[in-house]
C-alpha cells in the first residue's frame, strides 16, 4: 500500500502531514465592490488561488528544512490538487510559520511546526 504524497517543496517530498487543508480564493479587480445604485459589482481577475495551511510533527532536522524555506521568497511545490486528485506544481510562499517543542530528546527534540502556503 503506497501513501499519497501531499507536499513537495524544491523537489524534496515532506514527511506526512498532521493537517492538511486546501483553500480556494479568488482575485477580484479594483472595480469590484459596490456601486452607486447600491448593488454590487464582481469583476474576478483569478479564480483558484490555493492556500494551504499544514502541520507537521517533526525532528529537528525536518525543523531545520522547513525553517529555511520559510524565510525564501519564492518556492517550487508541488501539493496534493482537491480537483485532479493528484499533485500539480505552482509558486509559492510560507506565511505564519510556528515552531513548537513538543518533547525534548537526545536528538534536539520533537517539533511541530505549522504554516500556511500561499500561491502568488
Amino acid at each position: 500500500m503506497s501513501f499519497i504524497e501531499y507536499l513537495k517543496i524544491n523537489g524534496d517530498l515532506l514527511p506526512f502531514p498532521d493537517s492538511y487543508e486546501v483553500s480556494l480564493s479568488s482575485v477580484e479587480s479594483d472595480s469590484s465592490g459596490e456601486t452607486e445604485a447600491g448593488t454590487k459589482q464582481h469583476d474576478v481577475v483569478r479564480q483558484g488561488v490555493v492556500d494551504i495551511s499544514v502541520s507537521f510533527t517533526v525532528t529537528a532536522t525536518w525543523l531545520k528544512r522547513l525553517t529555511f524555506w520559510s524565510k525564501q521568497d519564492k518556492l517550487t511545490v508541488q501539493y496534493f490538487d482537491t480537483d485532479s486528485l493528484s499533485l500539480k506544481e505552482t509558486e509559492m510562499y510560507i506565511t505564519g510559520f510556528k515552531a513548537k517543542l513538543e518533547q525534548d530528546t537526545s536528538y534536539k527534540g520533537l517539533w511541530t511546526v505549522e504554516f500556511t502556503l500561499k500561491e502568488f
